[in-house]
């Protein structure tokens, strides 16, 4: 069985804007390992979130081969890309996307609700996955009763409660004060290291980088360098 668990090839998208044709993705070949914790770094159009979304399974690509675990997202329709990403992929936010009128133990459970679980399994994996981002004992708070280092770790547990092999981080940490952060990224290193995640994260920050195995540069659409 291959070690690469993303195999990107000629990866292209681009989108008609008026009478111009925009190209976010220009032609990228990529592998990223099993268990790899990869940053991307590059300025602001660079590709980098529209590289995670087609990695994520939210987007589709216009041209190329995007396979991930030997399964050709090209070759998914709409509905079975959905199904897909519920099982595999874990999606981290920048600001959390937290339901604010839930508990931290709700928020958790959400992406479970979708499964053909009973109550006391959702129970025990939430109460896993919360354990795991070192919140057991928050888990009946709201978000406006947590800090926002806090809140991301309710966001990453919901993340990894259905035990996706990849997780992708759209700057995880750049809504947080510096011991947030560093807690956050220690938190990811862990999950990689540990529990064999694959990681994918674009960042800005120099620091967030340094923290992976790998980081690479995007520059209009195209890798440009290997940064590490």
């Amino acid at each position: 069985m291959s070690t690469s668990l993303i195999q990107i090839h000629s990866l292209t998208k681009s989108f008609t804007k008026g009478q111009n044709v925009i190209t976010p993705l220009d032609n990228l070949s990529l592998e990223v390992s099993r268990g790899e914790f990869l940053a991307l770094m590059g300025p602001s159009g660079s590709g980098k979130t529209t590289l995670l979304n087609l990695i994520a399974g939210i987007d589709a690509a216009s041209s190329g081969k995007l396979i991930i675990d030997s399964q050709d997202l090209g070759s998914l329709s709409r509905a079975q890309l959905t199904k897909w990403r519920s099982v595999n992929v874990g999606y981290i936010f920048q600001l959390y996307h937290l339901v604010p009128i839930l508990s931290a133990y709700e928020n958790v459970e959400l992406p479970l609700l979708l499964q053909s679980l009973t109550r006391s399994e959702r129970r025990t994996r939430v109460e896993t996955a919360l354990e795991l981002v070192g919140l057991s004992d928050r888990m009946h708070h709201r978000p406006n009763e947590l800090s926002g280092g806090q809140e991301q770790r309710v966001a990453i547990a919901r993340a990894i409660v259905h035990d996706p092999g990849l997780l992708v981080a759209d700057e995880p940490t750049g809504d947080l004060d510096r011991e947030s952060a560093e807690t956050i990224l220690d938190l990811l290193r862990s999950l990689s290291r540990d529990l064999d995640k694959t990681i994918v994260m674009v960042t800005h920050d120099p620091r967030a980088a340094a923290i992976a195995d790998r980081a690479l540069h995007l520059e209009k659409g195209q890798l440009v360098s290997q940064l590490q």
